[in-house]
């Protein structure tokens, strides 16, 4: 799972857990053709995305930014099976494609070329600079 933060139709910003899958190059993300952020993202390609953990102390992120671009596909992206079915079994992703297969005729590309890239290894030390030089400028007080 991920969250990809992204300017609406309105003007206003959104943020939505979206499921992805990564092919070497791009973050691909798939939705139904007339879901709002397909038009959104159309008038405004540039996103935000971050994909995560949450194990406490030793909670790891990467946040990147880059530019999408949104191609309307008939029938399912092999990506959108990709990322759906990460956590199934060979018998459920078999059952779960046939079922996708019904459903969708055609499907939302969504392509996110990274641009900026950052990781966080909150465990290991690895912190943003600002917080890095809070953390230092509290140990110097002590």
């Amino acid at each position: 799972m991920a969250r990809l933060a992204y300017t609406g139709s309105d003007g206003l910003p959104r943020v939505i857990p979206v499921g992805f899958h990564w092919d070497g190059e791009q973050i691909i993300v798939c939705t139904v053709p007339t879901s709002p952020k397909v038009p959104a993202l159309q008038a405004r390609p540039h996103v935000a995305l971050t994909i995560d953990t949450d194990a406490g102390p030793a909670s790891r992120a990467l946040s990147v930014r880059g530019v999408v671009s949104v191609d309307i596909v008939d029938g399912v992206p092999a990506e959108y099976l990709a990322a759906s079915t990460k956590g199934m079994d060979a018998e459920q992703a078999r059952q779960f494609e046939a079922q996708v297969r019904n459903v969708h005729k055609k499907m939302a590309r969504i392509s996110i070329r990274p641009r900026w890239a950052r990781y966080y290894d909150f465990g290991a030390g690895r912190l943003p600079g600002f917080l890095r030089k809070l953390v230092d400028d509290s140990a110097g007080r002590n």
